[in-house]
């Protein structure tokens, strides 16, 4: 198999290896690793139906994890896609009035981050292995509420590793913050900050960067790796569950080999969305990828006009994982549209970091089409949470009602009757006030009373994610402001 090398999109790093990628999480220029080409699939469609998850995560990540050997990439995926998921089919499909749900939520924290941070601590592992590398690895991370836990229970206690997670304090649901702050795990650190998302990922960015803290990290034995999908490592494992969706479709004869689908993304970061463009690249039969914003719609008005600006208030929603206005993962797909030419890449970025804002040009817009953007304000999302409920008794939660909503809205501007799968991002159980306030039920003194209401609502048992919440000790309770983070950093690794 032909070797895929990884590239910065800013240009001035040498290209390296998947594993090597990994374990840097983000390029020393400030830039995001992005694959040298792009491979296409070695099975046919019907061949990928006939495979189980863990078969169809192989097929997929062997074509860009390419230094990883057989036996390694099928050693990560094993102990990744487990018990730890409370279904067999790790990414099962609902269909509900008209559309599939792919359910991303039932692993051990109940959110779609779960699907490639299950994976990243053994890729890591390996990685380091693979490249001598015996330092320490350091995981810095800002969450907007998902990926902080996902993170956390991926690496906690994972020998080598040291993580740090930084969130908004008042950004969060009140499960998103308890799941985070109880945390177990002698090597794990969380942090609230006086900021939003935007400022956590920025001073995150900002320290990976810091050649001043590079070489304190480097005479205590330690490096820093990410567990955002700025590293390729969360990224490659979201495209198999396209794949998987597709596959399912296909086995279950609800679709033809070869017959396309659009797939509806709840969008905050981007990286989401990006792995279906990558799935596609790969081969996939996908027409439309629906970016769906919430009433943070800085993505909405980039695909409507091709200017990027996020000089304009943050607004905190029912669904907080998607308040963000700065979305890393859109600077790997302008790279592609501006033809994989890092230097106009590198301009826009340096425009977004002193301007707030930039635009693409003419042709590089016309390279979107394949994009449709649309939104859902605070009413929208909660009308979309109660009519599906009213309508077929599934409950969703408030990210994935946003993408209903603009699924709506994609279906009566276009009249498109193609299938379409609606990336179900997180369980309802993870924003239990929300979505009781949305069906008009009683809301309950804390998150964690709802729970058994919401159980009997839904027709589904409270998770176990959740039950063990409620007699957990408390054990993270740091807060901080957004320029006291390093020194909260270095506090934590004794620099």
């Amino acid at each position: 198999m032909k070797e895929i090398l990884y590239r910065s999109t800013r240009g001035a790093a040498a290209p390296v290896t998947a594993s090597q990628a990994i374990l840097q999480g983000l390029a020393g220029d400030g830039g995001l690793f992005v694959p040298a080409e792009l491979p296409r699939f070695d099975r046919s469609l019907e061949e990928f139906a006939a495979m189980d998850y863990q078969e169809t995560a192989y097929q997929v990540m062997k074509l860009f994890l390419t230094d990883y050997t057989e036996a390694e990439l099928r050693s990560c995926i094993a102990g990744a896609y487990d018990s730890r998921f409370d279904t067999p089919e790790i990414a099962p499909l609902a269909e509900a009035d008209g559309a599939y749900y792919l359910e991303l939520f039932h692993g051990r924290t109940i959110a779609f981050k779960d699907m490639a941070l299950s994976i990243l601590p053994h890729l890591m592992i390996t990685a380091a292995k693979k490249n001598h590398d015996g330092r320490e690895i350091v995981i810095l991370t800002a969450t907007s509420g998902d990926t902080g836990k996902a993170a956390l229970e991926g690496f906690a206690d994972v020998p080598g590793t040291k993580i740090l997670v930084f969130y908004p304090k008042d950004g969060v649901s009140a499960i998103q913050k308890r799941q985070m702050i109880t945390q177990k795990g002698d090597n794990t650190c969380v942090v609230g900050i006086e900021g939003n998302f935007d400022d956590a990922q920025t001073s995150v960015k900002k320290m990976f960067t810091d050649p001043v803290l590079r070489v304190a990290l480097e005479k205590n034995g330690y490096h820093f790796s990410s567990a955002n999908s700025i590293n390729i490592g969360r990224l490659v494992p979201q495209i198999v569950y396209y794949v998987h969706a597709y596959s399912t479709l296909l086995r279950e004869g609800r679709i033809r080999a070869g017959e396309e689908i659009n797939v509806v993304v709840p969008t905050g970061n981007f990286g989401n969305i990006l792995a279906a463009y990558y799935a596609k690249r790969l081969g996939l039969p996908l027409h439309r990828l629906i970016c769906a914003s919430n009433e943070n719609k800085v993505l909405f008005d980039f695909f409507r006009t091709g200017s990027y600006d996020r000089n304009r208030p943050f607004v905190l929603t029912s669904s907080p994982s998607m308040d963000i206005l700065i979305s890393s993962n859109l600077e790997r797909l302008i790279y592609h549209i501006a033809g994989d030419d890092a230097k106009v890449n590198a301009a826009l970025m340096r425009e977004l970091s002193e301007k707030g804002s930039y635009s693409i040009t003419e042709s590089m817009q016309g390279k979107l089409e394949e994009f449709w953007g649309g939104y859902a304000g605070e009413r929208e999302t909660a009308e979309a949470i109660s009519s599906l409920y009213e309508k077929t008794g599934y409950v969703i939660d408030p990210h994935t009602a946003v993408a209903r909503h603009v699924y709506g809205l994609y279906t009566a501007e276009t009249g498109d009757p193609r299938p379409a799968v609606i990336a179900a991002t997180a369980s309802p159980f993870k924003f239990e006030s929300s979505v009781m306030r949305a069906l008009g039920q009683p809301e309950a003194q804390t998150d964690l009373d709802m729970a058994d209401a919401l159980a009997a609502l839904a027709n589904v048992p409270v998770p176990e994610a959740v039950e063990s919440l409620r007699d957990a000790e408390v054990r993270h309770t740091a807060v901080c402001s957004r320029d006291r983070m390093e020194a909260g950093l270095r506090r934590f690794l004794g620099l």
